[in-house]
């Protein structure tokens, strides 16, 4: 990964695609890059859109509607190009919301997903999963998530938080970008239960790994002891006041199993950050 920073923002022209762009701003003052935003319209794998929008179908839906769904994204491109500036690219593709996104993000060689989100919690998240949480689950490209406007935003405190044992060869390029270039306290978090009989040297060991395969400098390690992580690092957030929270995953969540991470971008209201463990 260079220094130069592609991101995406997949946008609905809404509120939380707004959110995601404000963000998005605000680390770019910090590390050069450019924004590309997307458009989804969710049609069926019957549906294609060449890049100069022309599109077919086999006849499943109807292609007028099409047409006036890609005319209206255009529109709205134009407004969003007038209001933020004409250097920020877009691009409207059609077919299944969540696999075009991370479609888009692996063949673009793209670099981090912003993506604003809605809460869902209880029983809602239980029975269908969330658009954040499928693209979090199955993004090989770091997906940064977050509920609300941070146009105030400052980056002093990094929590990452991980089982080190399974993640202390991982590379995560944008977490020693965004250390380094905002000058950012990196807070190794590893989080156990009161009946885990966890070796604390052995994790801090893994932690001490991990940062160097990082080219972390300015960090800390911590092993705290909670009922889950998703509390965990609820309770850490409240000792240390962090900015960002990263959070890697297996991607081998379902409709029945939500990952830690997962959990965090749904209940988490300071921004998260997830990676994929290779």
């Amino acid at each position: 990964m260079s220094d130069m920073l592609k991101i995406l923002i997949p946008t609905g022209f809404d509120e939380q695609s707004e959110f995601a762009y404000i963000m998005a701003k605000n680390i770019l003052e910090k590390i050069p890059g450019e924004i590309t935003f997307l458009h989804v319209i969710n049609a069926p794998d019957t549906v294609t859109m060449d890049k100069e929008g022309s599109i077919s179908t086999c006849g499943e839906i109807d292609e007028d509607y099409l047409v006036q769904m890609r005319d209206k994204a255009r529109g709205e491109f134009d407004k969003l190009k007038a209001k933020v500036g004409q250097e920020v690219k877009s691009s409207i593709v059609a077919g299944k919301l969540t696999e075009r996104i991370i479609a888009e993000a692996d063949e673009g060689g793209f670099d981090l997903i912003v993506l604003g989100t809605k809460s869902a919690s209880g029983l809602s998240q239980l029975l269908s999963s969330t658009e954040a949480q499928i693209i979090t689950r199955k993004s090989e490209v770091p997906v940064l998530s977050l509920m609300c406007d941070r146009s105030h935003f400052e980056l002093k405190n990094i929590a990452l938080v991980q089982n080190f044992s399974e993640c202390k060869n991982t590379t995560v390029d944008v977490l020693g970008l965004f250390a380094n270039r905002f000058n950012a306290q990196v807070h190794l978090l590893q989080i156990t239960n009161e009946s885990d009989d966890t070796d604390e040297q052995t994790v801090s060991g893994n932690m001490e790994t991990f940062a160097k395969n990082n080219g972390l400098i300015n960090y800390k390690t911590h092993i705290l002891r909670d009922s889950d992580v998703h509390n965990g690092v609820i309770h850490f957030n409240q000792m240390h006041n962090v900015d960002v929270v990263f959070a890697g995953t297996h991607g081998t969540g379902s409709l029945f199993h939500t990952s830690a991470a997962e959990k965090l971008v749904n209940e988490m209201y300071k921004p998260v950050i997830t990676f994929r463990i290779k």
